[in-house]
């Protein structure tokens, strides 16, 4: 009885830091991302319209960009071909809360 106790506390406890991670994710993509790809992630705003960011909800986006090249993005930011900032690299995050965001950009793929 009490290693299926222990045994379903280590679960709730894993449940529940996934719930953390997905939190956290949301709340770093409100604050860094959405003001320029949307809460939906398909860039339908004034600042990613003028920027020309990518649906992300478009199965053929997805399909082209690669994990390490978005996290390298979100760590970078991105520049145009004449040097011009379109992305500001996010700063203050961990390799696992950029991970995270690329994470909930796939969860925006239809």
């Amino acid at each position: 009885m009490k290693k299926q106790l222990l045994i379903l506390g280590i679960a709730v406890s894993a449940l529940g830091l996934l719930n953390v991670r997905a939190d956290d994710a949301q709340a770093n993509y409100d604050k860094q991302c959405a003001k320029c790809h949307g809460p939906d992630g398909k860039g339908d705003t004034k600042m990613g319209k003028k920027l020309g960011v990518k649906d992300y909800t478009d199965a053929k986006v997805q399909a082209e960009l690669k994990d390490d090249e978005a996290a390298k993005a979100v760590k970078e930011g991105l520049k145009d071909k004449d040097g011009k900032t379109l992305m500001k690299p996010s700063e203050g995050l961990s390799d696992d809360q950029v991970k995270s965001l690329v994470a909930k950009m796939r969860s925006f793929k239809k």
